[in-house]
């Protein structure tokens, strides 16, 4: 990846894909089902939309976007809500132009955070804090999915029940060890000494090299522990507001187009819709969650022009309208930076001042240290 031409040619593929799966999305709708969908169809279910229902589809995103920020800044103090609103943007929107996006959204990180005053350890650990919370979250959401069906009794086979049964609450199990070992850390060592034992079982040359870092990423962890000890009810409000107006959104698409299946359908359709913007062969998933979301809607009975219309909306609200939003935050961004560069002072907000609050030996004096150079 380190090659700028395979990087634009992957890049132009990619998005290529993902608009093809969107224009022809018909035509695939068609091959899969062998059921007949057109665009005037899905036309004709936009139309009914009333400017209240738009309305309150934004007033919902818009929520959306300011419970994330929640997140961010409990995982890195002394960052504003507006700074985490335009951070959540800016990356969001590199992220969705381009595959393997997140990357680049991580430097684009760095870059603004930089801006503001922020020493680069504190950034890291945010980042990797924020990972972990959001890939937690979308471990749950599958068994979260799967139990509101088996709940719903809409698994018809006793034998798939049960396996989802035992599915669900391996998932949720596997979360709970995660969260535990990084809450606390006898349960950090036992996990780390139960890996060492897998290691030893693996083939020589798949092994890690031992002592490889050891001590860094023994810190890193200690960082990150006592990021999460302190501010993990931040953290967790965040993430299941940030979730739940997410699927408020997209009720609000089921409403709209009359492809609303039930209140435990549309949390499964919702689970998978979220897994799915992991697909790695476009950006976000663009183009596939669409895809996987409609063949859930309509096994559930909606109509295929009602859960195709419905699929393209939701996928507007959480993908498509993140790129111009993006944008005007990045624009917004840029113009305040050079304002401040030619006014020669940092834009940094009493970084210091939550550098020191959070520093009591469990981020071994790293970010408080670095904290002085960001004074106003």
């Amino acid at each position: 990846m380190k090659n700028t031409r395979i990087q634009i040619l992957l890049s132009v593929v990619s998005l290529g894909l993902a608009a093809g799966l969107i224009v022809f999305l018909p035509q695939v709708v068609g091959a899969l089902t062998d059921k007949e969908v057109s665009w005037a169809q899905i036309g004709s279910e936009f139309a009914q939309m009333s400017p209240l229902m738009v309305l309150l589809m934004s007033l919902t995103w818009l929520a959306s976007l300011a419970a994330y920020t929640v997140v961010l800044t409990s995982s890195l103090p002394g960052l504003t809500h507006p700074q985490a609103l335009t951070l959540n943007a800016g990356s969001s929107a590199v992220s969705n132009l381009l595959p393997f996006g997140g990357a680049l959204g991580v430097a684009l990180t760095f870059a603004m955070t930089k801006g503001w005053g922020f020493p680069f350890r504190a950034v890291v650990v945010s980042t990797l804090t924020t990972g972990i919370w959001n890939n937690l979250f979308r471990f749950i959401l599958p068994a979260v999915g799967i139990l509101a069906l088996l709940l719903a009794g809409r698994v018809p086979d006793q034998r798939i029940a049960q396996a989802g049964w035992v599915g669900a609450l391996s998932i949720l199990t596997l979360v709970a060890i995660v969260a535990l070992a990084l809450y606390w850390d006898r349960a950090a060592a036992l996990l780390g000494r139960g890996l060492d034992g897998f290691v030893r079982v693996l083939p020589h040359r798949l092994r890690p090299r031992e002592h490889a870092a050891s001590e860094a990423l023994t810190r890193l962890r200690a960082d990150t522990a006592g990021i999460v000890r302190r501010r993990w009810p931040g953290l967790t409000i965040g993430m299941i507001a940030f979730m739940g107006f997410q699927w408020l959104i997209m009720i609000c698409c089921l409403q709209a187009t009359g492809a609303y299946p039930g209140l435990a359908e549309s949390i499964a359709v919702f689970a998978l819709s979220r897994v799915l913007t992991t697909a790695l062969v476009t950006p976000s998933g663009a183009g596939i969650m669409e895809l996987g979301v409609l063949a859930l809607l309509n096994a559930f009975g909606v109509p295929l022009p009602a859960a195709t219309a419905a699929a393209l909306l939701f996928g507007f609200w959480t993908y498509t309208i993140e790129i111009p939003f993006g944008g005007l935050a990045l624009g917004a961004w840029s113009l305040l930076r050079r304002r401040d560069g030619r006014a020669g002072r940092p834009s940094g907000r009493k970084v210091e001042e939550a550098a020191h609050v959070e520093d009591r030996g469990e981020v071994h004096g790293e970010v408080h240290g670095d904290g002085a150079a960001a004074r106003e």
